[in-house]
């Protein structure tokens, strides 16, 4: 394997790991073991766990800005492209469960991180395409025009927390494919305008 296929394998396997246990009792150790390699052979591509910890952030900021260019650029209205940004979102939740407790986990350390800096960051950005999707929605009639954007921003990101939080109770991730329709639809019915009715 190339050194960069090694650093992708060890990135998978955090995130792997972080779906099984509480991202902190996660170790050099058990991320070799979950390899099948040495840590030795784990340190030949991280000089330390930190280093780990930003490689699996970068990674996951990477693949979820591609997820959002990608499903904004499938649709042909603003609001579509939230749509899609939120189904995208959930299937990408679905299929990498451990991506939200790597965020949380990071997010709660006492220390400013690097790691924790790039979870904020990643955040930031997210909250700007969302806010932007949002303002081209009301530019283009979709919304309504004294909607407050930044409150529809917050909501909208509050919806997709709320709909991993059911999750974890009930121990299913496919909960919130089921839910994720009706979900997105109460949204619409408080943003849109009300002679265009969500359908």
């Amino acid at each position: 394997m190339t050194a960069e296929e090694r650093r992708e394998l060890t990135v998978d396997a955090v995130i792997d790991l972080s779906a099984q246990d509480d991202p902190a009792n996660i170790t050099t150790g058990s991320i070799a073991k979950h390899m099948r390699v040495t840590q030795g052979a784990l340190f030949r591509h991280f000089p330390s766990k930190d280093a780990i910890w930003e490689a699996v952030i970068g990674r996951v900021t990477e693949r979820v800005m591609k997820l959002l260019d990608k499903a904004a650029a499938s649709t042909n209205s603003p609001l579509a492209a939230l749509e899609a940004i939120f189904h995208g979102h959930i299937t990408f939740i679905v299929e990498h469960p451990g991506v939200p407790r790597l965020m949380m986990g990071q997010l709660q350390h006492a220390r400013p991180t690097p790691a924790r800096r790039m979870v904020r960051s990643l955040l930031f950005l997210y909250r700007e395409r969302i806010e932007r999707l949002l303002n081209e929605a009301q530019e283009a009639d979709e919304l309504r025009q004294e909607l407050n954007i930044e409150m529809a921003a917050t909501q909208f990101i509050g919806t997709i927390q709320g709909l991993v939080m059911q999750s974890l109770i009930f121990d299913n991730m496919n909960h919130m494919v089921e839910q994720a329709e009706g979900a997105f639809h109460l949204y619409c019915h408080g943003i849109q305008k009300a002679q265009g009715a969500y359908r």
